[in-house]
């Protein structure tokens, strides 16, 4: 994921690259790529995700996956189709799956004429163990790293969607991880499954009372949503829909918030947003508010508890606010999440101490919210110094430059709202703070240093004094030379030394 600037000192966080935009005439950052999620999370985003019952396959002799040749897949197949006992085609179809979790054999299986075609037609067989194990065998298809493998699976596709309607649970969920595999595969794929009516499906199968039906259907829709075709092509269908007010249903905090499911659900409201196709719709239909409750809850639980896999949840929870703090629409629902200022920035704050200790990874993710709510709003500007948040803010400035920049960038959005902000940032820590910053040799560090020392200048009287007394000329000679930072340092000299 990038960061991207834009007017008004707001910076979205979207999943995809763009250049920066200046700020009021100032330069523009050029913001890098983060890791910002675990390991696990990032494997599980664009990936594919295979569904076995751990005891079934010890019942069944183990993990022991035995290659099959042509003869061998014929005679499974025959005896799936014709076998004179329900069991005995039973366990052809077992061993048949067994054998397609090799790829070698999964090559074979779709070279050899009609086998598909017979695996369907077991599919919608009328005896449910068969229709199972018909559907695990093409999961296991659905699973291969091999593209023409897993396209060789598209005639099966209307009748997964069918089966979304179905009584049992597992059924539905072994159909969507399926789906969702096939969807990451190919564009030819998705093509087949939009006319089919997948978004319709999907829509109707979110109202299950199943969680691990819901926790699939959520995997499946990422996957659909982060097709680079899915702004002009999905994203729409699915903005028209229900599913994103049965989106949001699943990501109220209290009791009945499940977090396999609102983890899987805030990934797919985090690739909505960053369509930008209709984020004042989500902004209607009380995205800001929902998301900023759950922000509260968070904050909570992470005191609470020693759940590692609450940041799982909250990186997609702060993206998504962050992103709609972008839009103009954010500011005609009554302000920011229409929330007190000190809960939501008390909650912030919780959060950014939790990234500290636990996933210091993520604290540009929190650091870029806060950004947000500060740029244009001097109601969080205001709470930020009435919570004395502002020390606290300053110690994050040791962690790295990337923190460094957000940090400081925060401290501008404060100090651009005029004097009586200045005042209460002077003199204090931030003076040798400064100092401290523009010893490093990160432009980018010394950049934003540079701009909040202006800043300084113009409101507060004193501070260039101060900074002059503080050997503050010395500090800034050693940037003279630096091309992106010389006309910078020479404007900054002239406002110490002659107002």
């Amino acid at each position: 994921s990038c960061w991207l600037s834009s007017s008004c000192r707001i910076f979205p966080l979207l999943s995809c690259g763009a250049d920066g935009g200046a700020s009021s005439g100032r330069q523009a950052a050029e913001w890098r790529s983060y890791a910002l999620r675990k390991a696990r999370r990032e494997q599980q985003l664009v990936s594919k995700r295979l569904l076995r019952d751990e005891a079934t396959e010890e019942a069944e002799g183990g993990c022991v996956v035995v290659i099959l040749g042509e003869a061998e897949i014929q005679e499974f197949l025959r005896l799936a189709q014709r076998g004179t006992e329900e069991k005995e085609r039973e366990r052809a179809l077992v061993s048949l799956r067994r054998g397609l979790q090799h790829p070698e054999t999964q090559q074979t299986f779709i070279r050899l004429e009609g086998s598909i075609r017979t695996l369907v037609g077991l599919l919608t067989s009328n005896q449910a163990l068969l229709q199972l194990e018909a559907a695990r065998c093409l999961h296991e298809l659905s699973h291969s790293e091999q593209s023409a493998v897993a396209e060789a699976c598209l005639p099966a596709t209307s009748y997964l969607l069918t089966y979304l309607s179905g009584h049992s649970s597992d059924f539905i969920e072994l159909c969507l991880y399926t789906l969702g595999n096939l969807i990451v595969e190919s564009e030819a794929v998705r093509r087949q499954l939009l006319p089919q009516g997948i978004v319709p499906a999907l829509a109707a199968c979110i109202q299950s009372p199943h969680l691990t039906v819901l926790e699939a259907l959520g995997y499946a829709l990422s996957q659909l949503l982060q097709a680079k075709e899915a702004p002009e092509k999905i994203i729409p269908l699915v903005l028209g829909s229900t599913l994103p007010q049965h989106i949001l249903q699943l990501l109220q905090p209290g009791p009945k918030l499940n977090l396999g499911v609102a983890v899987e659900f805030a990934w797919c409201l985090h690739y909505i947003i960053c369509s930008q196709v209709n984020n004042a719709l989500l902004i209607t239909q009380g995205a800001l508010t929902t998301l900023g409750l759950l922000l509260l809850d968070l904050a909570a639980a992470v005191q609470r508890t020693e759940d590692a896999g609450l940041e799982l949840l909250v990186c997609p929870v702060v993206r998504c606010l962050s992103n709609l703090l972008t839009e103009a629409a954010a500011e005609t629902v009554g302000g920011p999440m229409q929330l007190r200022d000190e809960r939501v920035l008390a909650a912030l704050f919780i959060l950014l101490q939790f990234f500290l200790h636990k996933q210091p990874s993520l604290l540009p993710e929190g650091l870029w919210l806060l950004n947000n709510l500060t740029a244009n709003s001097p109601s969080f500007c205001t709470s930020l110094i009435s919570l004395d948040l502002i020390e606290p803010l300053l110690h994050l400035l040791s962690v790295s430059n990337v923190v460094s920049v957000l940090v400081l960038t925060v401290l501008c959005n404060i100090a651009e709202k005029g004097p009586a902000y200045c005042q209460h940032l002077w003199p204090g820590l931030l003076l040798p703070t400064l100092l401290d910053t523009l010893a490093l040799s990160d432009t980018e560090v010394v950049g934003q240093s540079l701009e909040l020392l202006q800043l300084l200048f113009l409101y507060q009287p004193g501070a260039a004094q101060a900074f002059l007394q503080q050997s503050g000329l010395q500090a800034l000679q050693r940037h003279e030379e630096v091309a992106q930072l010389q006309d910078r340092v020479h404007a900054l000299q002239q406002t110490a030394l002659h107002g």
